[in-house]
């Protein structure tokens, strides 16, 4: 009986990276149950509470991002890359991988640029629609480069482009519960409209500045919310919600499965996950692109799906004027929202994890076989 495949996972930083790591490492153990995986992250970052409650193991680097707004902080980075790769070089040493597979997130670089030193397989997930630059690097070495979008060879070798979509959380895709059962989770009423604000797992300091001032107005709209604060400033925006009982505060919302059964809108960040996630449940969406996202990748994102008709976008410098129009546009015209449903659900893909998951293990056992 052969010995059962090994691969580290590595990458993190936001939900947006972790989550669809955690759905391709479960698509993974579905086809090959005995599948060894080791998740490689940052320390103190997100994927070190999040891996850990999905069963995984994990491996924390000690290492850092570039800081793209203060350059003289970035002083001790080539310290920590250094440190990073001894510290992988250890990793590979006890855990013997088959192959890597990366996510993005700068954990991601010194774990799939020592993998391929080594000739060891690596894979790359592309999640945005604008490729960021270690994943470009990364991926002219890559045995195959996995991408959210169509259009990508601008970026990497087309001969090992698979355009997969991206993996989404089986919870979101699976939807158990109904919107009544998911209202109720919430405490808020079955029969009123209801829009989820989601401003990624890091929080979005604009979307959550409109939302607080215009609290009093969405109880004129008839509107009820479920906001997602993000954990900056979180107790400021629970406090200024806590005399409206049309609204659902928190700074992280674990079942997302839920919010979005409840939601009939939303108002989003435009990172690639959640635009996939928002493209499979078909909810009439604004996005809000984050003005700082590396080569202003979201709003690649966003326009892909705004120059079809299936979304709004408010750029992140009109939200104080133009937020609160453009939602309660959204509430007040079902046809508008009712040609974005019918759109949006074309950029759908509910297989991503599954598909990763195949190509990875195919690799690995004919690699295996030579």
């Amino acid at each position: 009986m052969p010995n059962p495949i090994r691969i580290i996972i590595a990458g993190g930083g936001t939900g947006g990276h972790i989550f669809p790591a955690i759905a391709v490492a479960q698509a993974i153990v579905k086809l090959e149950p005995n599948a060894a995986i080791l998740f490689v992250g940052a320390k103190g970052k997100m994927e070190m509470e999040k891996v850990p409650q999905a069963g995984y193991e994990i491996i924390g680097l000690n290492i850092a991002g570039l800081n793209r707004s203060n350059i003289f902080k970035n002083w001790s980075l080539p310290y920590k890359l250094i440190e990073s790769f001894f510290q992988v070089r250890n990793i590979f040493k006890q855990f013997k991988p088959d192959a890597v597979f990366g996510v993005g997130g700068y954990s991601s670089f010194p774990v799939l640029k020592f993998a391929q030193t080594k000739n060891i397989p690596t894979f790359i997930h592309e999640s945005n629609a604008f490729a960021g630059k270690s994943n470009i690097l990364l991926g002219q070495n890559a045995t195959m480069v996995f991408t959210g979008t169509k259009g990508m060879e601008k970026f990497f070798p087309a001969h090992k482009i698979m355009v997969t979509g991206n993996p989404v959380r089986k919870n979101i895709i699976d939807g158990l519960n109904t919107k009544t059962a998911s209202l109720l989770k919430f405490g808020l009423l079955p029969a009123r409209k209801t829009l989820l604000i989601i401003g990624g797992s890091l929080g979005a300091s604009s979307i959550n500045k409109a939302i607080k001032e215009n609290l009093a107005k969405f109880v004129e709209l008839d509107v009820q919310l479920i906001w997602q604060t993000g954990k900056p400033n979180a107790s400021d925006f629970v406090d200024a919600a806590s005399g409206f009982s049309n609204v659902y505060v928190n700074s992280f919302i674990d079942d997302m499965g839920a919010a979005y059964n409840a939601a009939d809108f939303v108002i989003s960040r435009s990172g690639a996950m959640a635009v996939a996630e928002i493209c499979i449940t078909e909810k009439p969406c604004v996005f809000v692109p984050y003005p700082h996202a590396a080569e202003d990748h979201q709003t690649f994102n966003a326009m892909s799906l705004v120059n079809e008709s299936a979304a709004l976008m408010v750029a992140d410098n009109e939200v104080d004027e133009k937020l609160f129009l453009a939602i309660s546009k959204l509430v007040k015209d079902e046809t508008l929202c009712h040609t974005m449903q019918a759109k949006i659900k074309s950029f759908a893909r509910i297989d991503a994890d599954e598909v990763i998951a195949k190509a990875i293990i195919n690799k690995i056992e004919i690699t295996n076989i030579k």
